[in-house]
């Protein structure tokens, strides 16, 4: 019998994959009773994301972590839930700041309410992580602080742009690191120090899962460019049309050696020259360059991830670098 797969990532384990989904049906227990209050609207608004799904990617960081030590650790299903529940309020604020009107599928909370309920929710699920993570203790608290900082300051530095004089993709790397590597190294260093991991082992563990992290995040930015929306599940071109200049982008408008590309992405693209914009852009270098600096994260990771101990975990970090490098295309 083969393996269920997580995040679409088949680990060929069967006893990993077994500790992995209990783990992941624990995680999905807590977190939904973790956001109830006795005020039926709050309950309702709290669990608007919750229940539109999502890959839970970072339970799995958390949970595959803490393999390397005691992965039944009583704190382990907790700290999940609170890396989970800190990645679901900073999507409320997201959708806020990005007056998006779908997330997930579903209409954005800020699209379904406003904008006030929707940073309100925000505030109330970054509010119930705090009280789980008072329980694991104060070295937890101070790694969650020192995340959340950094997520902020990545979110305040995308918001107002690189500096006079900053290279542009220097800076746009910065905010992800800060604004979506931040989180994930946090949940490897979680499930790590829940589980009683060894120091050196949870160093590694936090590198090895910001990297992947940024990787992943640069595979999103490539397959907005090359795929289909089949292969996706997003309509492509989706950045271009909000005007956001993702590394594919920055690296073209750097190059300057296409006039009518660099015209087409100095704003938002209109509609009327998506198809344009995306045939040139997928046949310029910038894309070449832009799937090396992913895969250089991702060897940043296999570097950290070769020294840990031989466990199945181990087997599974490294073919979830593979899949991240597979699946940008």
């Amino acid at each position: 019998m083969s393996a269920p797969p997580v995040v679409d990532l088949p680990i060929e384990d069967e006893r990993l994959a077994q500790d992995v989904a209990n783990g992941l049906a624990a995680v999905e227990k807590l977190l939904r009773s973790s956001v109830e209050s006795d005020d039926a609207f709050v309950t309702e608004a709290s669990k608007h994301l919750i229940e539109a799904g999502g890959k839970r990617f970072r339970t799995l960081m958390v949970l595959l972590a803490a393999q390397f030590g005691d992965p039944s650790a009583p704190g382990v299903v907790p700290g999940a839930v609170v890396i989970e529940l800190t990645h679901l309020g900073s999507l409320y604020h997201d959708d806020v700041m990005d007056e998006a009107p779908v997330r997930r599928g579903s209409p954005s909370a800020n699209a379904r309410w406003d904008n006030t309920v929707a940073i309100l929710t925000g505030d109330y699920l970054f509010a119930q992580a705090s009280d789980i993570l008072a329980d694991l203790g104060p070295e937890l608290i101070r790694i969650q602080a020192q995340t959340f900082s950094r997520l902020v300051q990545g979110q305040i530095r995308e918001t107002v742009g690189p500096r006079t004089g900053e290279d542009p993709i220097t800076h746009y790397l910065s905010v992800l690191s800060d604004k979506t590597g931040s989180l994930i190294a946090a949940s490897g260093r979680f499930g790590a120090l829940l589980s009683g991991s060894a120091a050196d082992v949870e160093e590694r563990l936090s590198r090895a899962c910001e990297a992947i992290g940024v990787a992943w995040q640069l595979g999103d930015d490539l397959l907005d460019v090359a795929s289909s929306g089949a292969q996706s599940g997003k309509t492509p071109g989706t950045d271009l049309r909000e005007g956001v200049k993702t590394l594919p982008v920055l690296y073209a408008l750097a190059a300057d050696d296409s006039p009518r590309l660099s015209a087409l992405l100095s704003g938002p693209v209109a509609e009327e020259d998506v198809e344009e914009t995306l045939t040139l852009l997928r046949a310029h270098s910038g894309m070449a360059r832009a799937r090396a600096e992913l895969a250089a994260w991702v060897d940043r990771a296999r570097t950290d991830i070769s020294g840990l101990p031989d466990i199945p975990a181990k087997d599974a970090y490294l073919a979830l670098c593979d899949y991240v490098v597979e699946r940008s295309g």
